[in-house]
Formats: C-alpha cells, sequence, structure tokens
C-alpha cells in the first residue's frame, strides 16, 4: 500500500511539472506573431488593440476604363449604432455594414485593392460574383497593407461578398458583408416596364464577436437595410427599423424592382412583400432563372433575387421575411405608395 502511495505521488508530480513546462513553451513564430490577433481567441468583448477604435467611414472609390472596372475598398473598425442605445463596434468595409454597393456589367474585368486599416487583424474580399482561386485572389491583407486582385464578372446577378479570412463567421458576423451587382449585357426582358429600383438587404447580428453565440445562438437582430442604386436615394448601414422609420416611396401603378439579398450569415429569408404578387423573378439575378407569379421568394444564405411587382393602391407595403420570429426581430422595412410617389403623412404600420 505505502509503495502505491509513493508511485501516485510520483506521478502526479509528473503531470505537475509537464504542464508548467508546457505553459511556459512559446516558439520564436508565436513570439513574433503576439501582436496579430485572431479573432478565434478574442472574448466577447471588445479585443484590445480595437479598443477607442472608430474609423470614419470611407467613400467607395470606383472608376471605369472601358471593361476595366478599379474598385478600392478599406476594411475598417466602425461603431454602428444596431438597435438605438446598442452601438456594435463593427468589422466593416468602408465603415459600412453592409458595406457599400458595388455594380459593374456582365463582362467587366474587376482590379479589386483592399487597404486594410484595422489596427491588429488580417482581412480578405471574397466575391461570388467571379472565377478566382481562393487561395490566391481571395487571399488576406495584413494589417495597415493593401493588395490588389483581379477577376471577370462572367455572370449576371446579385451576389455577396464577404471577408474569407478566418474563422469567417466571425468577420461576416461583426459585419463584414454586402452586395455587388453583375448587370446583364443584354438587360432583363421587363427593363420597359420597370419605374422603380431599390436594394434590399438581410443581415444578422448576435452578441459582438462572441463565436460561440454566432455558432450556436440565435441572432438576437435580423434586419433590412438598403443601398443606394442612384445618388439620392436612401443608403443606410444594417440598424434596426431603418427601413420602417422611413419606408421606400413609390406611386400608384409602379412597377417595382427589388435587388434582393440575404447575407445571414446564418438563417435563411423567406422574402415577401405584403399585399402583392410578385409577377416576375429573376433567382440570383439571372434573367436565364425566370420565375412568374410567386408570392415569397426563398433565399438561402448568400443567396440573391432580383424582383418585380406592381403596387395598385395607395398604401403602406411590408416588405418581410415570412419566417415570423425574425420580423419580431427587425426584418420588416414598408415601401410607401401614394398617388403622385411624394412622401405624405400616411403613418407607417403593418406587420
Amino acid at each position: 500500500m505505502k509503495g502505491f502511495r509513493v508511485a501516485l505521488m510520483f506521478g502526479v508530480l509528473l503531470i505537475i511539472l509537464s504542464a508548467c513546462a508546457n505553459k511556459n513553451d512559446s516558439s520564436p513564430d508565436q513570439n513574433e506573431n503576439d501582436n496579430l490577433v485572431q479573432a478565434e481567441e478574442s472574448e466577447s468583448e471588445v479585443i484590445k488593440p480595437h479598443q477607442g477604435v472608430n474609423q470614419e467611414p470611407v467613400p467607395l472609390q470606383i472608376e471605369r476604363d472601358g471593361n476595366d472596372v478599379y474598385v478600392e475598398m478599406t476594411s475598417q473598425i466602425t461603431d454602428i449604432e444596431i438597435e438605438n442605445g446598442k452601438p456594435y463596434k463593427a468589422w466593416t468595409f468602408n465603415g459600412e455594414a453592409p458595406g457599400p454597393l458595388v455594380v459593374v456589367n456582365e463582362g467587366d474585368t474587376i482590379h479589386f485593392t483592399l487597404k486594410n486599416i484595422d489596427p491588429s487583424i488580417p482581412h480578405s474580399m471574397d466575391f461570388h460574383a467571379v472565377h478566382a482561386a481562393p487561395n490566391e485572389k481571395f487571399a488576406d491583407v495584413m494589417p495597415n497593407e493593401e493588395d490588389t486582385f483581379t477577376y471577370q464578372a462572367t455572370y449576371p446577378g446579385v451576389f455577396m461578398y464577404h471577408c474569407g479570412t478566418a474563422p469567417v463567421l466571425s468577420h461576416i458576423a461583426n459585419g463584414m458583408h454586402g452586395t455587388i451587382i453583375v448587370k446583364p449585357s443584354d438587360g432583363y426582358p421587363t427593363d420597359d416596364e420597370v419605374d422603380r429600383e431599390y436594394v434590399i438587404i438581410q443581415n444578422e447580428w448576435y452578441k459582438y464577436n462572441d463565436l460561440d453565440d454566432m455558432t450556436n445562438g440565435e441572432p438576437s437582430q435580423v434586419v433590412f437595410s438598403t443601398k443606394a442604386l442612384e445618388e439620392g436615394q436612401p443608403n443606410t448601414n444594417g440598424v434596426l427599423n431603418s427601413l420602417r422609420d422611413e419606408p421606400l416611396l413609390a406611386k400608384v401603378g409602379d412597377k417595382i424592382r427589388l435587388y434582393v439579398n440575404n447575407v445571414g450569415p446564418n438563417e435563411v429569408s423567406s422574402f415577401h412583400v405584403v399585399g402583392t404578387i410578385f409577377d416576375d423573378v429573376y433567382v440570383d439575378g439571372n434573367p436565364a432563372n425566370n420565375m412568374k407569379g410567386l408570392q415569397t421568394v426563398m433565399l438561402p444564405a448568400s443567396g440573391g433575387a432580383v424582383v418585380e411587382f406592381t403596387v395598385k393602391e395607395e398604401g403602406m407595403y411590408t416588405m418581410v421575411t415570412h419566417q415570423f420570429n425574425h420580423v419580431q426581430k427587425g426584418a420588416a422595412g414598408f415601401i410607401k405608395v401614394t398617388a403622385d410617389g411624394n412622401d405624405n403623412d400616411l403613418e407607417a404600420s403593418g406587420h
């Protein structure tokens, strides 16, 4: 019995010594990269290198030279009030979440430059609208560096873009997502019929930078935003009630086209406009994928569509996802339809 106790104590001592050795052992590479923060290692509180950082939004830089389009974006840390009194230190493209709308034409060559002004985390760009080797053309750009990538937009449609740096979920859910529209070279069959066009983006918010909640939890907010297709249109972040407080406008008889994108990162959208039926739907925004007479369009995470419908009476038309638990969390917006298409005193109400 005495021998057994001695052996047991000796074994425990070895385990303790081994644990201490492992704790103090760090490779030169690890020490070298201590200043680079990996998202999966951080807590749900603001990570130290981001404390006090609130970088001003930067306008999208986009220039065209024939079929060559030069797009420059930033990856940065910007505070966004996603709900009244609830700021979120978002990881963003250009200080917007969703990021700025990018519009190109089918067949264009995109020359994309990413300037990473995040002080501590690598970021990247994954365009769903292109064919590219991800390890080369969606590669990480390190803090305070920039890189340029070139690819062609060969398919028309409504596509998601997002940061592709691991863990991808952290980067998308913290705000690094957006929409790129590739306009079809021959247009849509209904182009001559459309009176108004808007962009609608659905996204979710979770506990700040909490990878466990993003992986296993339910979103705290599910929201709609809009990005301006032309000067003068509203351009919002993924803020609760932004399209309820300031509805989009149309007039009686208008055929409306919506470019819709569900950037997720996790939930499906069952996109529906209360009080109308979709005359035409182009799944993923491709003219070849034409469907008619739909009540609801199913959009997987990252999925897009062009939906068109005619508003025949004055009133407040509510856009929702027909997952109504998500409507309770904010996934709704209004289109205000008036006789002349101008705003009036009609109160925003509906589903």
